[in-house]
């Protein structure tokens, strides 16, 4: 019986029948909704749609899964009329990797309701389609420089699956999101399903960072096999770079900050890679205070430049 929240296109399906991998085939999915630090998920979904020749192969009735009044989409008003729409969409596509091996996309937004029957429907999207792996990737705020390579925590089933490393937390309470809480069921339900969290530097959490997109594309590629086309994305984290690194070097305040979140941070690496124990997380870093809301605002462009 096919969901409700679903509509399946005859032609997508069909694509996907006749192109996808006999074996391990892969849904990637990336939702924009409670927590995505740097855009690194956003920025992973539209490089691959950008890159991957998308087809259609299901739609989801957005309808019947978005709050519109605690999540409004924004709408464009020039003049004396309404000139464009950020059309809410949660959408199942077709695409390719560099290769050309096939693997599925979920993209768009989070649903704000009925969380267990969506969960249901990629259960049934999975079953459907012959995925071996379900695996999503978001951006998380950390107290991290960014002139420290990024980190991630991988977290899901099978444990076999997951890289050989040392975890950044221990056992913490958060809010519940829609992906997680999918990996949740589909553990429970013995459906191999993973999750890479990047750690973005808090004070850039709110702004597009490309680096973190690729850094969850490394991750992607580790435990999938699939190659991103990543050509567009490199061009713009060195723009980010740049300006990063230009704004920073404008304030003093600034670099002093940076240079005491990078004694923190390596203190920290050098306790967690020499197995020594750790009392807390990673530091955190209140003392940005005043003179990175103001590199943050600029780096959104609601300050110009040196003001």
């Amino acid at each position: 019986m096919t969901s409700p929240l679903i509509t399946w296109d005859a032609d997508g399906v069909q694509a996907w029948a006749e192109t996808a991998p006999k074996e391990g085939a892969v849904l990637l999915h990336s939702l924009r909704g409670f927590i995505d630090a740097g855009k690194a998920g956003l920025l992973v979904a539209q490089q691959i749609l950008e890159a991957g020749e998308p087809q259609r192969v299901a739609t989801f009735d957005i309808d019947q899964l978005l709050d519109y009044r605690s999540r409004r989409p924004e709408m464009t008003f020039s003049v004396n009329q309404w000139t464009a729409y950020d059309e809410p969409h949660l959408a199942l596509d077709l695409v390719r990797d560099t290769e050309g091996t096939a693997f599925l996309l979920l993209h768009g937004f989070e649903p704000d309701i009925r969380w267990e029957q969506y969960i249901a429907t990629v259960k049934e999207i999975v079953t459907r389609t012959g995925v071996g792996l379900t695996l999503g990737t978001y951006g998380i705020p950390m107290a991290a420089p960014h002139t420290r390579p990024l980190t991630a925590t991988v977290h899901g089933t099978p444990q076999d699956l997951l890289p050989d490393s040392a975890s950044f937390f221990g056992t913490v309470n958060v809010p519940a999101s829609a992906q997680n809480l999918m990996e949740y069921r589909f553990a429970q339900w013995d459906l191999p399903a993973i999750n890479i969290a990047v750690h973005v530097p808090h004070y850039l959490s709110q702004s597009s960072y490309p680096q973190a997109a690729e850094r969850a594309i490394e991750s992607i590629e580790d435990i999938s096999g699939l190659l991103i086309d990543t050509t567009g994305l490199d061009e713009d984290a060195e723009r980010a770079e740049e300006e990063i690194a230009r704004q920073t070097a404008e304030s003093d305040e600034v670099q002093a900050l940076v240079a005491g979140l990078e004694r923190q941070y390596d203190a920290y690496m050098e306790q967690r890679d020499e197995g020594l124990d750790i009392q807390g997380p990673l530091p955190s870093a209140d003392e940005l205070g005043a003179e990175f809301e103001k590199f943050l605002q600029q780096q959104r462009g609601d300050t110009p430049p040196g003001a």
